[in-house]
């Protein structure tokens, strides 16, 4: 074997024959090496998978035509608090070129908001805009959504109320920043020894605004998805695209007052072309870091994942009946009964696996789901009678799931052939020892 063929078996097998349980005893650097390693190799599959980058591109596209409803909203809402200048000069600060592009937009917003207060955007107007606004943020909810594999929306009245709560959250965080970088100019100003370290100065308050960055990146993560996502799956992916979107908001206003001054393809129209690409860029981070998010939240999701694709119908009864038999224990002891998380972690058993086999198990009605109130999560309880439960029984069940007779052009020796199929079956119990031709109709 090749080592490029040994580096392609270890990422596809070796590494995810490591499970969670395993690692708990192994060594710190080894625990963590390996949690990186699969963090990174799911985020690449994801971003494959998924599209992200098309995802973007999408998302950039909507946002261009929502900025100036959402940019007017945000500065109703500031308006309305008296913080419409403070919001204005810090979008010139935040946005690549805002100082060239911001009269004119905020010409734009000013005329939006002129027509809504005279009372002509009442009506179609007034749908026009809810709409843009309403339509980008569900766009940006759908790309959550999907990354994290979650089918069901929110709800139109959820919705509502989470967007509407960003519009009031953005005006607070501005104004927070702000703030706070006045509060440590002002402290610093006061102290004489501080005041002469201007450079430490600018250091404070760019942190801050690191802070306050890594905090909204947080809450993106957690609030967005219609799913519970836990702090510590948030916290890294948004420290790290954070930065990253700091960083990237520097360098695109160096570019833009580099191209403006030297004149260089665009001159002074450099804005533009650079402020598409900061859009896109930031829309990426934010997808990529979704998709870390959800990749450290479910990295045990994915231990044995492709020999669990290639694993034997007996294999897999054979685990369904262990499972089984462990629950039965239980209940026959009067012990608390187990959850899917407790079966995986004491057997050393993929989690996926452990959850797709109960599944199965509740759905022939030989299981069934309980809350008790010493454990976190739903418990698994036999449905039947114990002493009535054959391993015949099991297999039967599960061999029945599922659909039967739906091919409606079924002809006439098909269908002679499935009632021979089930006459004998219910004769021998199996048909081991039945030749296939034996099962045809003459």
């Amino acid at each position: 074997m090749g080592k490029r063929q040994k580096i392609s078996e270890f990422i596809q097998y070796d590494i995810w024959r490591w499970t969670s349980n395993e690692l708990e005893d192994a060594r710190f650097t080894k625990r963590i090496g390996l949690g990186v390693l699969k963090t990174i190799i799911l985020v690449i599959r994801g971003f494959n998978s998924k599209q992200l980058n098309m995802t973007a591109n999408a998302l950039t596209y909507n946002l261009v035509f929502a900025i100036i409803p959402i940019l007017a909203m945000i500065l109703a809402i500031a308006k309305g608090f008296g913080f419409a200048e403070m919001i204005e000069s810090h979008l010139q600060h935040v946005i690549p070129g805002g100082s060239n592009m911001m009269p004119e937009v905020m010409g734009m917003i000013n005329r939006y908001l002129e027509t809504a207060q005279g009372g002509t955007f009442i009506g179609i107007g007034l749908l026009i805009l809810i709409w843009a606004v309403y339509s980008f943020f569900r766009n940006v909810e759908q790309a959550f959504n999907s990354i994290w594999d979650v089918r069901q929306p929110r709800s139109i009245i959820r919705q509502l109320t989470i967007y509407v709560a960003v519009l009031f959250f953005v005006p607070i965080v501005i104004i927070t920043s702000t703030g706070l970088s006045l509060i440590v100019q002002t402290t610093i100003e006061s102290q004489p020894l501080l005041a002469s370290m201007s450079e430490w100065h600018s250091t404070v308050v760019r942190l801050v605004q690191f802070v306050l960055v890594w905090l909204v990146f947080i809450w993106m993560y957690i609030a967005i998805p219609n799913t519970k996502v836990h702090f510590r799956s948030a916290v890294f992916p948004a420290v790290l695209m954070g930065t990253l979107f700091q960083l990237l908001q520097m360098l695109s206003m160096y570019v833009i007052v580099f191209l403006s001054r030297t004149s260089i393809v665009y001159g002074a129209f450099a804005t533009i072309p650079i402020l598409m690409m900061w859009l896109q860029w930031t829309c990426l981070l934010i997808l990529i870091g979704a998709e870390m998010s959800f990749a450290i939240q479910n990295n045990e999701q994915f231990e044995y994942e492709k020999d669990l694709e290639k694993m034997s119908r007996r294999y897999k009864d054979f685990v369904t009946l262990f499972l089984l038999n462990k629950i039965i224990q239980r209940f026959e002891n009067d012990e608390l009964p187990y959850m899917a998380t407790e079966l995986a972690h004491d057997n050393n058993l993929p989690i996926r696996l452990v959850n797709q086999l109960l599944n199965r198990l509740v759905e022939v009605g030989l299981l069934r789901t309980v809350y008790v109130e010493q454990k976190e999560d739903k418990t698994y309880q036999p449905a039947l009678d114990t002493h009535k439960i054959s391993i015949g029984m099991v297999v039967d069940r599960i061999d029945k799931q599922g659909l039967e007779e739906f091919i409606r052009g079924a002809d006439e020796e098909m269908q002679a052939f499935w009632q021979r199929f089930q006459q004998l079956k219910d004769e021998h119990n199996t048909l081991k020892n039945v030749l296939v031709k034996e099962l045809a109709v003459n």
